[in-house]
């Protein structure tokens, strides 16, 4: 009997069968620069850390248009190299990537800040409105003016998301405070962004949010010039520029690009699921304050860190505030 028990449990430890890691190559698609100081440097640097940690070769293309045939075209071409992996980055690709998905069965997908799955499509994603939502919760604290600023680029579904939380941040700590929110209509054009950032510091905000990528540098330049405090998104700002940074919500979707590779080098890559990493994931998203902000304000946000990370705090879905307009 003991000899049966014992067959039996060397059995079902063979089902255990061990397999190595899965060592790629895995592609990527960013639809713009990966050198624009924002989202696709955040996740291009997640790609890099890949072949830097796991040993993964990496590849992948750039610049692609946000046309629906550029990205599906250039999706394609990736799915039928000799990847294991297609990341496709960035929301504007998550319907191509699912479209691409469908056509190449036999191919694995990872959509970064997207929503849309399939049975080889699974998605990773920052939390981006949490650290946005603290960010309006600070801005409501440190402004003098009453009023504070937001500005972003395009009017996509996280960037509608982050303004949403953004603002009811603001409400949280600073009912009485005027927000002033626009969407220039180009994440990258400096000037556009500049000019659009100007008017809203001398429309009184003494404290702006931006969700930007290269055109950041504009909004840089305008509270350089009239000596406004900025808000920044993505990364760490107030590490990069201290002088204009009181603050910056950090939202690393190269965290999520880490992690679909990880998941892969692991043969825990699955499709139709979606990993979202947020508030309890502090390296993927945090708010990153000055080394000026005050004990009080850094107390409060503590509190509502810990409020939104175990869900005491609701984020909003939409804002139905006014708009500013230039």
């Amino acid at each position: 009997m003991l000899a049966a028990t014992g067959a039996a449990a060397l059995a079902g430890c063979a089902s255990w069968s061990y397999r190595a890691p899965e060592k790629g190559p895995i592609a990527a698609l960013f639809p713009g620069r990966i050198d624009d100081g924002g989202v696709n440097e955040s996740g291009y640097r997640g790609l890099q850390r890949i072949e830097r940690e796991l040993r993964i070769p990496v590849t992948h293309v750039e610049r692609v248009g946000t046309e629906r045939e550029a990205m599906l075209d250039a999706l394609r071409t990736l799915a039928k190299s000799d990847a294991t992996l297609v990341i496709a980055h960035g929301a504007a690709a998550a319907a191509a990537v699912q479209r691409v998905a469908w056509e190449f069965p036999g191919q694995r997908f990872a959509s970064i800040q997207g929503e849309l799955t399939r049975p080889n499509l699974a998605v990773y994603a920052v939390r981006q409105e949490q650290s946005a939502w603290l960010a309006g919760a600070a801005a409501g604290l440190l402004c003098r003016s009453g009023v504070v600023g937001h500005l972003a680029g395009v009017r996509d579904a996280p960037g509608l998301a982050a303004r949403a939380a953004y603002a009811d941040g603001l409400r949280a700590t600073n009912p009485r405070a005027k927000l002033l929110t626009s969407f220039s209509g180009s994440q990258d054009d400096e000037a556009l962004n500049r000019r659009a950032a100007l008017a809203q510091i001398d429309a009184g905000a003494d404290i702006l949010f931006t969700l930007l990528d290269a055109g950041r540098a504009g909004a840089i330049a305008a509270c350089r010039e009239r000596g406004v405090r900025q808000l920044g998104s993505v990364r760490d700002w107030v590490a990069a520029m201290p002088d204009v940074f009181v603050g910056s919500a950090v939202a690393d979707s190269g965290y999520a690009v880490f992690a679909a590779g990880r998941d892969l080098s692991d043969n825990m890559l699955k499709g139709d699921i979606v990993k979202r990493f947020g508030l309890a994931s502090p390296d993927a998203v945090r708010l990153v304050l000055a080394d000026s902000v005050g004990a009080p304000v850094r107390s409060r946000i503590t509190g509502l860190t810990a409020d939104l990370t175990t869900g005491r705090i609701a984020l909003p879905d939409v804002y139905n505030g006014p708009e500013f307009t230039v």
